[in-house]
């Protein structure tokens, strides 16, 4: 993350994200980005501030996970000027395909991308609306090393730190950055 606190520097996007108690069952505060994608200048706003963290010269490919990540990723996609990959839920992708399952902090999931669209040593930038407990993400990193690519970096509206998510990405090196942190969720 910078080295302004996330919330201070980003207080106005922060402000445009809703929280929605107990869903998706009992206990989870869901941080729901779409009040925030309602909002033109707000989301210009984030997709900048997002674009600001990558030196574009390191990335070839911004892969969004589906399917709020779609949404951020293909913003960024376009003011990066980068290729976008789509990592999607099972059986959505027309063609070969190839995926892997991981766990989620209230269950289960898959995702897939199609075979022979990360090429050996790319280097692959991975986005999302939120990282969490971090499942989906980590997910998204085996996915594309297993296909050959270089993920050093994971991009993220808002970061729930409390649930461990980011420190789990740093782990496997690579560096997770985040304009919202919600503590205590």
């Amino acid at each position: 993350m910078s080295s302004a606190s996330p919330v201070t520097a980003n207080a106005d996007i922060a402000a445009r994200i809703r929280t929605i108690a107990d869903y998706p069952k009992p206990g989870i505060q869901f941080r729901d980005v779409s009040t925030l994608l309602l909002d033109g200048p707000a989301f210009r706003d984030t997709i900048d501030r997002l674009a600001d963290f990558v030196d574009i010269d390191e990335v070839d490919l911004v892969a969004g996970i589906e399917a709020r990540g779609f949404i951020v990723a293909s913003a960024l996609s376009y003011v990066l000027g980068k290729g976008k990959l789509m990592l999607r839920k099972p059986g959505k992708l027309p063609g070969e395909a190839v995926g892997i399952d991981y766990a989620l902090e209230y269950g289960t999931d898959r995702i897939e991308m199609h075979v022979g669209h990360v090429l050996p040593g790319q280097r692959v930038l991975v986005v999302d609306d939120l990282i969490a407990t971090g499942g989906t993400a980590l997910a998204a990193v085996q996915l594309l090393r297993d296909a050959g690519a270089r993920v050093e970096q994971a991009l993220f509206i808002v970061d729930l730190p409390d649930l461990g998510g980011a420190a789990k990405l740093r782990d496997r090196n690579v560096t997770p950055r985040a304009l919202c942190t919600f503590a205590g969720d």
